[in-house]
């Protein structure tokens, strides 16, 4: 089993990262391979609703000169993906919503290519925004046919400056607890 987990943040080592790694170490304890894109890194356009996509069905965007088809081609091999976001005036970042957006157009328009992958939303945000950005996210998942575990509380922490993540104990043990329940699915569905 591998999990691509994607950072929307466009801080590198940002607060998002930190509670990505932090489900990374429950799946690799798990011997589930894990793989971290950072969108930071990388240009995605946004969707133009052009309809391509689904006039083609191809499996490919028809939009060109970015990384959408890099990042796109792993998480179609993932068995797992996780998407992580910071709240952005009380949603996930453009960046992630680029992504998404057009990976979801693509999928549907080849008959639901993420049907049945195992996954989910990790939100980190300084005050409010939360569970908003949690449920944009979770929309995903859900029009996408996928398996969404839950945890102990809602994939949420608080955090503004790099590394203030860490001192939310209980946002920490939500995302280990929404890894560990990953990990235990992921167990129960490759037999």
């Amino acid at each position: 089993m591998n999990c691509v987990a994607i950072c929307g943040s466009p801080r590198p080592a940002g607060n998002t990262e930190i509670l990505l790694k932090k489900a990374f170490t429950v799946l690799g304890d798990a011997g589930i391979d894990c793989e971290l894109i950072r969108l930071a890194e990388r240009t995605v356009k946004p969707c133009t609703a052009c309809g391509q996509c689904r006039k083609n069905q191809d499996k490919h965007c028809t939009i060109t000169g970015d990384n959408f088809e890099e990042v796109f081609a792993k998480m179609l091999v993932a068995d797992i993906i996780i998407v992580g976001s910071p709240v952005y005036f009380g949603s996930a970042t453009p960046e992630m919503m680029s992504l998404l957006d057009r990976a979801g157009y693509v999928s549907r328009a080849n008959g639901n290519l993420f049907t049945r992958k195992l996954g989910g939303p990790i939100v980190v945000g300084r005050r409010a925004g939360h569970n908003f950005t949690f449920a944009q996210l979770m929309f995903w998942f859900m029009i996408n046919g996928m398996v969404v575990p839950g945890s102990t509380y809602w994939n949420v922490s608080f955090g503004s400056a790099i590394g203030e993540v860490n001192e939310d104990a209980e946002g920490i043990k939500t995302v280990e607890d929404f890894a560990r329940n990953l990990a235990w699915l992921a167990e129960k569905t490759s037999a």
